[in-house]
């Protein structure tokens, strides 16, 4: 398996999904009805898919 470095594209997008989770966290953001962790679990499989993906 090769890994590759994620585009600058997935990582603005993952650190933007990891802050509204940050931001959830700490009870700045509370309309969105799931739980933080989950967000920054999204964050992290996106940029895990950045890295594995060849192109992504």
């Amino acid at each position: 398996m090769n890994l590759s470095a994620p585009t600058q594209l997935v990582f603005i997008i993952s650190a933007v999904i990891a802050l509204v989770a940050l931001l959830m966290a700490i009870n700045v953001i509370a309309f969105i009805p799931v739980a933080s962790v989950w967000i920054a679990l999204v964050a992290f499989v996106v940029l895990a898919a950045g890295t594995l993906l060849k192109g992504v």
